[in-house]
């Protein structure tokens, strides 16, 4: 994996870890900030557990990008950094029409940056 590639995918991965500290522990607070508008206040409190599974998923998403910092083998490190980030480019997408418009950016975009960095180095 290219230093750009591994630059990127670390930013990844501390956007993720981010957004896994602001859905399981901080939903009522920052997470009523950072939706603001996308969700009524009043949503906050009773949807709380929900934000925190999907918290989790998005740590699962920072644990895969971990992983393949950790493979020896350049290829199988690369498929599944490409993997990861694919979902998490999928799951912004969603996320961008679903929630706010704003996880495009956020979270689509980088991740496709980490792909494409990852692409081009091969």
């Amino acid at each position: 994996m290219g230093t750009l590639a591994v630059i990127i995918i670390s930013i990844v991965i501390v956007i993720h870890l981010y957004i896994v500290w602001m859905e399981m522990f901080a939903w009522e607070t920052l997470g009523r900030k950072v939706f603001k508008g996308a969700l009524p206040d009043e949503l906050f409190r009773p949807t709380k557990g929900l934000a925190a599974n999907q918290g989790l998923y998005n740590g699962f998403l920072a644990a895969g990008l971990i992983w393949s910092f950790l493979i020896t083998d350049p290829i199988w490190s690369d498929h599944v950094a490409v993997f990861f980030l694919g979902c998490i480019a999928v799951a912004g997408i969603y996320g961008a029409i679903s929630a706010s418009r704003k996880i495009l950016f956020v979270q689509t975009l980088p991740a496709l940056a980490g792909m494409l960095a990852i692409l081009l180095k091969s």
